[in-house]
């Protein structure tokens, strides 16, 4: 299995072994489009594997903060109580980088930058960017996504 996501379609797909794709989702990825420099905001291209996957057993909407779950459920009336939250909902997948000086390490590395696949609020639009980095999908999705891949599991993102 690998993770292959294309910001120009903003969509994600994942292939079996033989490249043949398994499923596809629409993503959300950075507002500020694509770059590897650590506070560009952008999201990271290249070669990355899935560092960690954190959240399983949480319910759909689960809020984390910090990848560590709150104990909050996602909510219209919980948003408007955080106006200025970035929230990570659901599973979070931790990328980083395999391409030293592109993605790993010094300032560009991606899993310093803290960039992640999570879950997002219901009024989140997919199939645009909108994001400060990060790779964002439907609760559902992410959830279905961390079930079918390992840890170390390639993921390319083309920009």
């Amino acid at each position: 299995m690998r993770i292959e996501i294309d910001v120009a379609r903003q969509q994600l797909a994942l292939r079996d072994a033989k490249g043949k794709p398994v499923r596809t989702y629409s993503v959300s990825t950075a507002k500020k489009g694509v770059g590897e420099r650590n506070g560009s905001l952008c999201t990271p291209r290249g070669r990355h594997i899935i560092r960690a996957k954190i959240g399983a057993g949480q319910p759909l909407n689960a809020v984390f903060v910090r990848r560590r779950p709150t104990g909050e459920i996602w909510t219209p009336e919980l948003s408007v109580l955080y106006p200025g939250r970035d929230w990570m909902l659901t599973r979070i997948l931790w990328l980083s980088g395999c391409e030293v000086g592109k993605n790993r390490l010094g300032d560009v590395d991606t899993m310093r930058r803290f960039i992640y696949i999570h879950g997002s609020p219901d009024t989140a639009e997919m199939g645009k960017p909108g994001s400060i980095g990060c790779v964002r999908m439907r609760n559902r999705d992410i959830a279905e996504l961390f079930d079918l891949v390992p840890p170390y599991t390639a993921v390319e993102i083309r920009g």
